[in-house]
């Protein structure tokens, strides 16, 4: 028996318990892990809410994120053995896979053998911030060394994840928040330049930063009005990527910008890179890399033991935090 995060109905962070539940053994190509810690995102807020793109079966466990030591592993598992400390890449499915417990069994292939130097909380939030930004800016942008980018939601964890990514080629990160109250911290977590769009003219700034119609890609996880102010400033060719819709209002079709600049706005999800196997071994060489020398360094905004799982998720919805939250065990 091991305690586990599930849930019996859609709601607010109350919704939330701790159950003690059987975990199976690791099955064939399985790994079963002991906890460490765990990576909150918002995705397990949108399941527990009712609107994330699975829809739970109740009662539902959830989690994408974790690092703990492999307890023991299955048949057909080869490169790892019980005692590796591991952290997990985020699996197809939440609901087939959730690893928010204190016990959990997943495929091999998302046990990753993490840098020695990388603590547990850094290792539970590594990897769905970095394969996202990664995966955005890399793969399909193909980012280059002097361009600007527009990373939107600058704050979260993905956000930083991006301007590491950003620096860490030489690419000019520009930082998009929506007051000034973080702006120094963004500046010290590398943008090169932050902009608050509740406080300044979002598309005159980023012409006067980068220059008029120039800027080519675009990392956004918000949506709503400010689409067009975004493709307003963007280059002819250039490329919006959407991996969120943090606004609450509606998000307008840039019809004009879109034809006069032959623009392409793109959706996205992680899953594109984590269902492909080449994709997220060519991923995960650059993540290793940049955690090994230090370029990628995650931000941890907080941590919460496991038994305040209601209280993580309600800072989690607060937008006061500035990187990643973390449940610890």
């Amino acid at each position: 028996m091991a305690r586990m995060i599930r849930f019996h109905r859609h709601g607010g962070p109350e919704v939330l318990s701790i159950e003690e539940i059987d975990v199976p053994p690791p099955g064939p190509g399985e790994v079963r892990i002991r906890t460490r810690a765990l990576g909150l995102n918002r995705a397990e807020a949108l399941l527990r809410s009712g609107a994330y793109i699975e829809r739970a079966q109740f009662p539902s466990g959830i989690g994408l994120e974790a690092a703990g030591l492999i307890e023991s592993v299955g048949d057909s598992v080869n490169g790892l053995s019980p005692g590796d400390a591991v952290s997990l890449v985020p699996p197809r499915s939440m609901l087939r896979w959730p690893v928010h417990g204190e016990l959990v069994t997943v495929p091999a292939e998302l046990a990753i053998r993490h840098p020695p130097t990388l603590g547990w909380e850094a290792a539970a939030a590594s990897w769905m911030q970095y394969l996202t930004a990664y995966g955005a800016l890399i793969e399909i942008a193909r980012l280059r060394q002097g361009e600007h980018v527009v990373i939107t939601a600058a704050s979260s964890s993905v956000g930083l994840a991006a301007i590491q990514i950003a620096n860490r080629i030489g690419a000019i990160p520009i930082a998009v928040t929506r007051t000034s109250r973080k702006a120094q911290m963004l500046r010290e977590a590398g943008a090169t330049h932050v902009i608050a769009s509740a406080e300044e003219d979002l598309e005159a700034r980023l012409k006067e930063i980068a220059g008029e119609d120039s800027i080519r890609v675009i990392l956004d996880a918000v949506g709503g009005p400010a689409f067009l102010p975004l493709t307003a400033a963007m280059a002819r060719g250039g490329i919006l990527i959407n991996y969120g819709g943090q606004s609450s209002e509606t998000t307008p079709f840039p019809l004009f910008n879109v034809l006069s600049k032959s623009l392409t706005l793109r959706g996205y999800l992680v899953h594109e890179i984590t269902g492909d196997p080449e994709r997220l071994a060519t991923a995960k060489a650059f993540i290793l890399d940049g955690l090994t020398d230090g370029s990628l360094k995650p931000v941890i905004a907080r941590c919460f033991p496991f038994e305040e799982i209601a209280a993580a998720h309600r800072y989690l919805e607060s937008n006061e935090q500035f990187g990643k939250v973390v449940v610890t065990l």
